[in-house]
Formats: structure tokens, C-alpha cells, sequence
């Protein structure tokens, strides 16, 4: 794109789908959420699993406007709202940093959840979660991106279902591996 005879980028997002695929009405599949997404002028679309990962080039420039864009476009082309919650490239490589850097502070876990936020949670329901951490469920909170390391069986866990997680906003979890894998693929 020329803006005045210089050469202007555009930011690239990875954008993260929230309750796609999960019942026979919520059905949307890989090469539709790419068209809806080109439809609001994207580019160099890319999904990865049919979890509602999708990479993008655009030429709107603030996370915000880019969300919105996107959940009108799935709107309009599923019926049914499709929350969408947007990082930049660099934005995601940090949280596959922090999520490293935990695993080397904690140890392996049996699981490790990313859940990943369209705003950062407020400073008290942050301190809330993370005054749950017990010694085998660790959640720790950076940016828009809450970190659940579990040592022992997910059915077992007691943090993903509490008042204060849940209080944290509405977002969309990952499985660590895909989060390493997107910021490896797309950034």
C-alpha cells in the first residue's frame, strides 16, 4: 500500500475465535471463517485447526476496530456471534515466552492453559485468581493472557471453574502447543 509515494505497511493480526465448533449450531468451518475474513478487505489469510485460530493482514490499524470488523463479518456469514479477541504478532510471541518461562519457574505441568482476553483484567480480579494458585493449579495473569499450569488431572482442577477466573472477562482459551505453534508459524 502507497501512502504518498511511500511504501506503508500493514499490521497483521492472529485473531482467536471463542465457541466455534463446540455443537452442531455453531458450526464454521476453515475455508468460510477465511472468507468472512477476507470480506472486510484482509489479506494473507491463514487458519490452523478448525479451533477459530485465524492470521490476517489489514488495513485497519487498531486492534479494536479490527475485532469489531471481524465479529460483524461472522455475524453476518454464520448467524450467530463469534467473539473474536485480536494480538498482534508480537504481542503473541510474548505470550509464548511467558508461558516458557513459567513452565521453567513451576516445573512441566500435566496441562497448561492459555485463556486470552479482548482487554486486560482489572488489577483486583488479577490478585482474586491468583490468591487461588494452590500448590498443583498455578494461574498467573500477563496482559491479556491468563496462564493456568495444572499438575494434575483437568477434572480434578478447581480454577478454571471458579468465581474468580470467570470474573476475569470473557476470553478464549488455547491450548499451550498452539499457542508455541502460532507464534512460531505466524510471527
Amino acid at each position: 500500500m502507497r501512502n504518498r509515494g511511500r511504501l506503508v505497511t500493514m499490521p497483521s493480526y492472529v485473531a482467536f475465535l471463542r465457541a466455534i465448533n463446540l455443537g452442531s449450531t455453531r458450526k464454521f468451518p476453515k475455508d468460510s471463517i477465511k472468507a468472512a475474513t477476507e470480506s472486510i478487505g484482509a489479506t494473507e489469510v491463514e487458519t490452523y485447526i478448525n479451533t477459530g485460530n485465524v492470521r490476517l493482514t489489514t488495513p485497519l490499524r487498531s486492534r479494536a476496530e479490527v475485532q469489531e470488523a471481524l465479529e460483524a463479518a461472522y455475524l453476518a456469514d454464520r448467524g450467530f456471534e463469534v467473539p473474536t479477541i485480536a494480538f498482534t504478532p508480537a504481542e503473541l510471541v510474548s505470550v509464548a515466552e511467558e508461558a516458557d518461562w513459567l513452565r521453567s519457574e513451576y516445573g512441566e505441568p500435566d496441562a497448561h492453559y492459555i485463556t486470552l482476553y479482548k482487554h486486560r483484567p482489572a488489577a483486583d480480579r488479577v490478585a482474586a485468581v491468583q490468591a487461588l494458585s494452590l500448590e498443583k493449579e498455578v494461574v498467573q495473569v500477563r496482559g491479556r493472557a491468563a496462564h493456568v499450569l495444572l499438575l494434575k488431572n483437568f477434572h480434578e482442577a478447581r480454577v478454571l471453574g471458579s468465581r474468580e477466573f470467570k470474573a476475569l472477562g470473557e476470553g478464549t482459551a488455547r491450548n499451550v502447543n498452539v499457542i508455541r505453534t502460532l507464534a512460531q508459524r505466524w510471527c
